[in-house]
């Protein structure tokens, strides 16, 4: 069976000699092409290629938000192509994910497009899966940035939510939903997962079931027996858990 991949790059004639190089295996098949990481979020997941060629450096978006933006249990064989970050390349040899640095050769490209093949054969095991989510976090560490934009599937559709739009959070069971002015949006993640993924300069913790965006913050209204309420611009009024009371002393120190 055919190797069905998935070409992102914002400049066309990286794609292009990709997909000349691709001429050659003939047992890959390209059926798509991606400018951009918003374009190949929702193309990877309407179409579920077995193998992606991943441009590192992307406006917006760039590759690593495109993978963790991904479900899990979807994620393709990756080989990630870049013009430089000699972190990210030290971090694909440590955990065996390949990449082709910019500008490379057929050879090169061969040997990329060998381990992918071989990769694919050890998915059923899990293998390629855990490699790929390793390597994230330790690029994560590497990076030290938290996502711009949220990626939510719902319904037939993508919406991208700025992490700034978002106003508050709460536990919706299985769910989190992320409200953003008059709109709420329904997120299969959980509030300890998504409290690491969120700036904790910007998103501060007040419930075990709320999280909330500081800038949003109007006041704090004392209540009997030292008890608070969070009150947000939009009239919003929320419960201050003491048990992350911390969460509020220290926002209030850096404000100092």
């Amino acid at each position: 069976m055919a190797i069905r991949a998935i070409l992102v790059d914002d400049e066309p004639l990286a794609r292009e000699k990709v997909r000349t190089f691709l001429e050659d295996e003939l047992d890959i098949e390209v059926i798509a092409e991606c400018r951009d990481g918003r374009e190949a979020v929702e193309k990877i997941d309407s179409e579920k290629p077995d193998l992606v060629f991943l441009d590192v450096q992307m406006p917006e978006m760039d590759g690593f938000e495109v993978l963790e933006n991904l479900e899990e249990e979807a994620m393709p064989t990756v080989v990630f192509t870049t013009a430089f970050d000699q972190y990210a390349l030290k971090a694909f040899d440590v955990h065996a994910v390949d990449y082709l640095l910019k500008p490379f050769d057929r050879e090169r490209f061969r040997e990329a497009v060998d381990r992918a093949r071989q990769s694919i054969q050890r998915r059923q095991g899990g293998d390629v899966r855990e490699q790929l989510m390793a390597l994230l976090k330790d690029v994560g560490k590497e990076r030290s940035t938290y996502p711009e934009r949220l990626v939510i599937k719902s319904s037939g559709r993508v919406v991208f939510l700025k992490a700034e739009e978002i106003d508050w959070v709460d536990a919706a069971g299985n769910y989190v939903r992320l409200h953003a002015g008059k709109e709420s949006h329904m997120l299969r993640e959980t509030m300890g997962r998504l409290e690491e993924r969120l700036d904790p300069e910007l998103f501060i913790r007040i419930h075990r079931s709320t999280i909330v965006n500081v800038e949003r913050i109007k006041e704090l209204q004392q209540q009997f027996h030292g008890d608070y309420l969070v009150v947000l611009h939009n009239g919003q009024r929320l419960t201050l858990s003491r048990s992350y009371r911390d969460k509020i002393q220290s926002l209030l120190d850096r404000s100092i």
